[in-house]
């Protein structure tokens, strides 16, 4: 592993010959290494409020939080943006217990915006695995009032590498291949399908008299999740999920293929919150000394799943924006303002981010046919984009949403124009470890959007620790796997490339403004689609 020194990041900084702006990193660095509060506020957020699942109580207290924390750093213009969103949701508390052949307490988590059990409630299970409509007459009239066991056990996972690792640099060598954009129009039916099937496995299970739906842990190591999606008003599902650990799921399928199925009890009590429906992105700003200068950004998820303390997925990044926050408030006012965002329901398909989107940046046709569960879909494959007046304020957005290992560079997402400025910010960081730009496109977290409307905006390279093996969504995201010299440094890097983008002559280049791209395959066929 590569270390780092202050002292060493200093020398390299000023090995050149000084100018404002390499003093500027440099007390930017030294700020940041020596006078950090980036644990202390983690401290605040994961280990005092908890879980942030959307509009639960959790995120409430968390959003008060960060507007006062905000508002404390001396940010301008702190403000809440709401967006329709649904229902708030907690469990309470649950017990699942098996009864027979003998007694065992499961480890389990009720799924997030499902109901309870309204009282404990007994019962044989009945393994059906099921993915949607096309699996259904194989069970029907052999579930009334039995549990429910949706997915195939499987035979175990057990790793065959360390859970721990930090990126060598033959991995950097791979992530630096540009890979050529495809467009499958049948590819937005299929995801489609996709998600319209657990809500009909609901309703059938319900119409068959179940009383209760369990799936199995995707993870080993009695990690749990309990992710759920089905957070609209007038969209709650008819029966109790239930989410069992992956080795006591498998013990009970063995059961069950071998004698006599076994009975379970299980006692999920949840409670709902209706008060306000609207999610919120909390944002502040540093105001900048040119108001026709536009902005740039700096970003993270606020929210977290239930079943932990939401602390690497995603109080690291969240954390480090804040810090990111403090250090530049300890520098004169840039040429630019620095915006910095927590964004709500990112867990659920990147809801806040696209809401910012719909409110500043641009905006993209959505069909009639689209739902609540597909828009996500619909949206990013809708033409034209048109562009609103805040568009071409917006010159750089960076992301940090892949736990909490250092930065070790920028993914480009394909824009090969951005790459050479990208480079020299970064250089600035070599001693830190963190000067990479490689090309390669880093989906699923709230940059995403921005990239397709070709604005300028990138996620940080993060050692990947542990946060894919055991920590991504599960049920032991805690305070104790956050990284302190790694956030320290992510900070740094996250305020030095701030800097540098609000004060420098050049800005990043957006990619062309995207079109409706041609089919990459002329030739291909498709299943028909299904009634």
């Amino acid at each position: 592993m590569k270390t780092f020194s202050i002292a060493a990041a200093l020398a390299l900084v000023l090995s050149a010959p000084a100018n404002a702006q390499d003093r500027d990193i440099a007390k930017i660095i030294d700020q940041g290494l020596t006078q950090s509060r980036v644990m202390k506020t983690a401290h605040e957020l994961v280990d005092r409020i908890g879980p942030r699942l959307t509009n639960s109580p959790g995120m409430r207290r968390a959003e008060a939080w960060a507007i006062n924390h905000m508002r404390g750093l001396g940010l301008d213009d702190v403000r809440q943006e709401g967006f329709d969103f649904g229902r708030g949701w907690e469990m309470v508390d649950i017990e699942v217990d098996m009864l027979t052949p003998r007694p065992i307490e499961l480890t389990a988590i009720a799924t997030a915006w499902t109901p309870g059990t309204n009282g404990p409630v007994e019962s044989e299970i009945v393994v059906a695995p099921m993915r949607g409509p096309e699996d259904f007459a194989a069970y029907r009239g052999k579930l009334n009032g039995k549990i429910v066991l949706i997915t195939l056990p499987g035979t175990g996972d057990e790793p065959t590498r360390p859970a721990f690792r930090r990126w060598e640099n033959s991995d950097f060598a791979r992530m630096d291949e540009y890979r050529q954009p495809t467009y499958d129009p049948h590819a937005i039916d299929r995801r489609v399908t996709r998600i319209s099937g657990p809500r009909a496995i609901d309703d059938f299970l319900a119409s068959e008299g179940a009383v209760a739906v369990v799936k199995k842990s995707y993870r080993d190591g009695k990690l749990l999740h309990g992710s759920g999606y089905r957070h609209r008003v007038g969209d709650t599902p008819k029966l109790p999920h239930i989410e069992i650990a992956a080795e006591d799921y498998r013990r009970l399928a063995r059961l069950a293929k071998t004698g006599d199925a076994p009975r379970l009890r299980i006692d999920s009590r949840v409670r709902w919150h209706d008060e306000d429906t609207n999610a919120y992105n909390i944002i502040g700003d540093i105001r900048g000394t040119d108001p026709n200068a536009g902005y740039v950004m700096a970003g993270a998820h606020f929210d977290s799943w239930a079943a932990g303390d939401g602390a690497v997925d995603n109080g690291s990044g969240s954390v480090v924006v804040l810090e990111a926050a403090r250090i530049l408030k300890t520098m004169t006012r840039p040429m630019r303002t620095i915006r910095f965002a927590l964004w709500g329901a990112e867990e659920q398909g990147l809801h806040g981010s696209k809401a910012y989107i719909d409110r500043h940046l641009a905006r993209r046709p959505i069909p009639a046919e689209a739902t609540p569960d597909n828009e996500r879909t619909y949206w990013g494959n809708g033409y034209p984009i048109e562009k609103l007046a805040g568009y071409d304020q917006m010159k750089a957005y960076f992301n940090m949403d892949n736990g909490s290992g250092r930065f070790r560079g920028i993914y480009a997402d394909n824009n090969t124009a951005a790459t050479s400025l990208l480079g020299k910010w970064l250089g600035k960081f070599r001693a830190l470890d963190a000067h990479r730009v490689v090309i390669r496109e880093a989906g699923g977290t709230d940059h995403v959007f921005m990239q397709d409307i070709g604005l300028p905006a990138f996620q940080f390279i993060q050692d990947p620790l542990d946060y894919g093996a055991r920590l991504h969504h599960t049920n032991v995201d805690t305070l104790d796997h956050m990284r302190p010299e790694d956030l320290r440094q992510a900070a740094v890097v996250m305020a030095g490339m701030l800097w540098q983008a609000a004060n420098s002559d050049e800005t990043l280049p957006p990619e062309p403004l995207p079109q409706q791209p041609t089919v990459t395959d002329p030739f291909a066929y498709d299943y028909p689609d299904k009634d």
